[in-house]
């Protein structure tokens, strides 16, 4: 099976810095960024801001495509029924507005804004790809 996917990097500024919203996933323990399936009827800007939203409670304007990752040997979720699933995410940057509560804290053991040259261990290891074509500061998206 093939689903849409979509994740966020979302930034904000505290003085001179630029910090990363994080998010520690409850399913492994790994650091991440927040990010989920595109749902029936809704847009990928929609999603990400969504799924943002449920997992940190942080309300965030979606920006610019970083790039889009299909590749099988990255993209493809094992579930414990057995199912596996090939992901293909579109990741874009978005800007953090404001804060609330996560509408899914199952989901997520803790956030935390932090430098991208600071992040937390362990980290979802294809999410680090998609921190590096962002800081890469490339116009065009990549596709991998």
């Amino acid at each position: 099976m093939i689903r849409l996917s979509v994740s966020a990097l979302v930034w904000r500024v505290r003085g001179a810095s630029r910090e990363l919203l994080l998010m520690q996933r409850s399913d492994n323990g790994h650091w991440g960024i927040p990010g989920g399936y595109v749902e029936p009827g809704e847009n990928v800007h929609t999603a990400a801001a969504r799924e943002v939203h449920e997992e940190t409670g942080v309300r965030c304007r979606v920006g610019r495509l970083v790039g889009v990752y299909s590749d099988p040997s990255t993209q493809v979720i094992a579930y414990p029924d057995g199912n596996r699933v090939q992901s293909v995410n579109l990741c874009f940057e978005a800007e953090a507005l404001g804060q609330d509560e996560p509408t899914t804290p199952e989901e997520t053991l803790a956030v935390a804004w932090r430098a991208a040259d600071d992040l937390p261990e362990p980290f979802v290891p294809i999410q680090q790809m998609r921190l590096r074509d962002a800081l890469a500061g490339e116009r065009e998206a990549w596709v991998r």
